[in-house]
């Protein structure tokens, strides 16, 4: 898990900033070639808004790729940068007061009272940033935290009423500076002419199905086709069409694979070194844990694995579950609910009802209900960073009376459910359609005459071993790969400078512009507790 997992040079990290005095490198003469960047308007979701450690927050904002690009454009003629700002540096949003779930203040790295090692934690503090607080102006930077495809074009998600956001019809994030209720996010853009612009779009048509484990009823993909209001590919053709009319210029980008990202890659499937007993109590979660020395219990689960072992060998399925190690520093695989498999619910509880062992035969309608379809992990699946807040936890399922605590930690005696783990089916459709959105989005920009950024191959090389500029490699190890910050999803500054860099590059090549790059070496890696 990871709070067991020993952090270095971190401190180092955190501490180098931005310095505005040398974020440049390259010295020929600077041009805008055939680009015109005088007015300068960026689309996206939350890599455009520039979202970091699990948050939207002001100082994090400016260093978002659109930002580092627009200041590397005004030596091209491009104008300043206009951008929504956040009231603080906690992130999160209110609506009428309360906290909005879901929209957490920000991650930073510290060591929890009695813990051993560093870890994510969220800093202290509420959020400022009342929804309902309407700001005023335009803004050229319209990256929108958790932005769809087809919500750029979509009438309405600006809609800042209460009802329209809990139902989240509506957008929070967009609803603060929408020019009105019933305007677009692509509206909002054409109307202050814009002479270029940036598109990156499509991550979250695919990652919000990804973070629900491929569970339907907590995230959806996006299919390619289908009728506007649904279909990736038209949602993106009225994007380009409207955003490139009368010749306009821009850059877009593909999208990276999940399996690029530390938030499905840094757990493995076998990883659990201690046993989580999670009890009723304050937020430190107070635990009762069982290590892997813990015989007495390890060989008491072990006594109902090894029953569901042999049930399901019988039955021609001998590779769903093995005993667990109390060795010293073993480690073990996790226990999930697969769909895909066939379920052997009714044949479980049978054996346990024939067993002639009383646990067994007192526990035999949960044994069948609970493990009829599970198994443990093996190496072709993904668990997100996500559950790891998960596995440990006792399960609020209704379960018979009479089942012992120890019988419900998820992922170690209770299956984690579909929502927490990816499984290997579930990884090949989410990449499948991803390719197919990078299929659409490089066709648009040969099409259209467009800078193109192959964010996917960018990725890809960064997990096989790093890239390196300015000095410095990056990689997408978590935390200490320079690359993702602590959500393991969105990149750190000196990430978005990488980006930049990038996008930079594909700008150049496309339109002759002499565009500099910034040096990646002067952006943070991590941004501290204090800000």
């Amino acid at each position: 898990m990871t709070k067991n997992i020993k952090w270095l040079l971190l401190a180092s990290l955190t501490l180098v900033a931005c310095n505005d005095d040398d974020n440049t490198i390259n010295e020929e003469p600077v041009s805008a070639g055939t680009a015109d960047f005088s007015k300068y308007v960026a689309l996206g979701d939350s890599f455009a808004a520039g979202f970091s450690d699990g948050a939207l927050f002001k100082t994090a904002q400016t260093t978002s790729y659109p930002s580092i690009l627009t200041g590397q454009f005004e030596a091209a003629g491009g104008g300043v940068m206009t951008i929504p700002y956040m009231n603080d540096d906690f992130g999160g949003l209110l609506l009428g007061g309360n906290p909005i779930p879901g929209q957490g203040v920000r991650l930073y790295f510290g060591k929890p009272e009695g813990a051993d090692f560093d870890e994510p934690l969220r800093v202290p503090g509420a959020s400022t940033t009342e929804v309902t607080t309407k700001l005023t102006g335009t803004f050229s930077n319209l990256g929108v935290p958790g932005a769809r495809c087809i919500d750029l074009v979509k009438a309405g998600w600006g809609n800042p009423s209460p009802g329209a956001i809990v139902s989240k019809i509506s957008s929070p994030y967009y609803a603060r500076f929408a020019s009105s209720s019933s305007s677009t996010v692509m509206a909002d853009a054409l109307t202050q002419q814009p002479t270029f612009f940036s598109l990156w779009i499509g991550g979250n048509d695919a990652l919000g199905y990804a973070l629900a484990g491929g569970d339907t009823a907590f995230g959806q993909l996006t299919p390619s086709a289908g009728e506007s209001a649904i279909g990736f590919d038209a949602s993106y053709d009225e994007l380009i069409n409207s955003l490139t009319a009368n010749g306009r210029k821009g850059v877009i980008a593909n999208l990276p694979y999940i399996t690029n990202l530390p938030q499905f890659t840094y757990l493995k499937p076998s990883f659990v070194d201690t046993f989580k007993y999670y009890t009723d109590g304050d937020e430190k979660k107070k635990t009762r844990v069982v290590s892997a020395g813990d015989v007495a219990t390890i060989n008491q689960i072990n006594s109902i694995v090894g029953f569901l072992d042999q049930v399901l060998t019988a039955y021609g399925q001998p590779n769903r579950f093995a005993v667990l190690s109390s060795a010293t520093g073993a480690v073990n695989p996790v226990l999930i609910k697969d769909e895909t498999l066939t379920d052997f619910s009714l044949q479980i509880t049978g054996a346990a009802q024939a067993s002639g062992n009383a646990t067994l035969m007192a526990l035999a309608s949960h044994l069948g209900e609970t493990f009829g379809k599970a198994r443990q992990t093996t190496q072709g699946d993904l668990i997100p960073l996500i559950s790891s807040e998960v596995i440990g936890k006792l399960t609020t399922n209704t379960l018979q009376p009479g089942v012992p605590d120890n019988l419900k930690a998820y992922g170690i005696t209770y299956p984690l459910e579909d929502r927490h783990v990816l499984i290997p089916t579930e990884i090949t459709e989410i990449n499948n359609q991803i390719d197919a959105y990078n299929v659409k989005i490089e066709a648009v920009a040969t099409a259209k005459g467009l800078a193109f950024v192959n964010a996917k191959n960018i990725l890809k090389s960064m997990s096989e071993g790093g890239v390196s500029e300015s000095g410095y490699t990056l990689t997408t190890e978590f935390v200490l790969g320079g690359m993702f910050s602590l959500d393991g999803i969105h990149p750190t500054p000196r990430g978005y400078a990488y980006i930049a860099n990038r996008f930079i590059d594909a700008i150049n090549a496309k339109y002759g512009s002499t565009l500099k790059k910034v040096n990646i070496g002067t952006y943070r890696v991590l941004f501290p507790r204090a800000l």
